[in-house]
């Protein structure tokens, strides 16, 4: 299987920046069919969507949101046209996060934006990936260079990223020094909501049959670090990349050894492996959702239901004692 991600590197500028304006207009209150540039509000430019929730969230009404990632792209390898290149120039702060999409880290190096925020920067990363973690892990010979890498997928970690919001809502008190007590206020209340969320997982997690589960990307990481599980996934930390058949037969012997149920897939990416490997294996499948974006086909409209419709799943699939 050689699952290809969307690009839009052969769209037309012009309609680029159409599609990304529609689409951006239906997921977020903050967001419309405006340029992201020179509103009369504080404008900011979020790479994807877990940053374009934080920035609406601690922002509220005095800022104008907008991605760079279209709804139901996935955001891993990003290309983005000169004219989202210019907007973002012209924007009062962007909102990335270093090493996960190149295109965005070259346009904001470049651009004469005056904050410029690192999520990256806001929490720490580790090395995730299949090498790491798992007892059929390390039967597995494959190579994979991006395993390398530090692991992007922070917001995952909800103590991760409500050090991320804590992080953005001091850039913008900074940035935008008269909304500032609004934007401690909308920080706080956030955070506190991850903080209960983590308390959820925490408890909802604490007691089960198996601690193992299955992904066809290794987005888990940092969740399953958090809340003392194992995630053994198909591919590395890039869900185009293709398992080897000695992976694919070492997780397989391990899901009987460990009494795993389920092989979990995403929505922005093909199931086809996931369903291969369930029905070789007799297993169910189901989905895990990265949160990269939210569409249609998403459990949930927006972050903090996501996020609890994948507790519901993994308590399904390692089975709640």
């Amino acid at each position: 299987m050689n699952v290809r991600r969307r690009r839009i590197s052969g769209i037309p500028a012009i309609a680029i920046a159409a599609a990304t304006a529609l689409g951006l207009g239906t997921l977020s209150a903050c967001s419309d069919t405006a340029s992201a540039a020179n509103t009369d509000k504080f404008d900011v430019v979020a790479a994807f969507y877990p940053l374009q929730y934080l920035a609406e969230q601690i922002g509220g009404s005095h800022v104008h949101v907008t991605s760079l990632t279209k709804p139901g792209q996935e955001p891993h390898d990003l290309e983005i046209s000169a004219q989202q290149t210019a907007a973002l120039g012209e924007s009062d702060a962007v909102l990335y996060l270093k090493n996960l999409q190149p295109a965005v880290d070259d346009a904001v190096s470049q651009s004469e934006v005056k904050t410029k925020i690192d999520a990256a920067s806001l929490t720490t990363e580790e090395k995730h990936g299949n090498e790491v973690g798992g007892h059929a892990a390390t039967h597995d010979t494959s190579k994979n260079e991006e395993l390398a890498g530090l692991d992007p997928h922070i917001w995952l970690d909800p103590v991760r990223y409500a050090q991320v919001a804590e992080g953005v809502g001091k850039a913008f008190e900074k940035a935008d020094p008269k909304n500032a007590a609004d934007y401690r206020t909308s920080t706080a209340a956030l955070v506190k909501k991850l903080d209960a969320l983590d308390t959820e997982f925490k408890t909802g997690l604490a007691n089960t049959k198996t601690k193992v589960f299955i992904t066809t990307h290794a987005a888990f990481g940092y969740l399953a670090e958090r809340y003392g599980l194992t995630e053994e996934a198909i591919n590395g930390l890039d869900p185009e990349s293709e398992p080897s058949a000695k992976r694919v037969k070492d997780l397989e012997k391990m899901a009987k050894a460990d009494g795993v149920t389920t092989v979990f897939y995403e929505t922005l990416v093909s199931d086809k492996t996931a369903k291969t490997i369930a029905a070789d294996a007799n297993l169910k499948t189901d989905v895990l959702d990265p949160i990269e974006g939210i569409t249609k086909k998403s459990r949930g409209k927006d972050y903090f239901s996501v996020q609890q419709a994948n507790l519901k799943a993994l308590q399904t699939a390692l089975g709640t004692k």
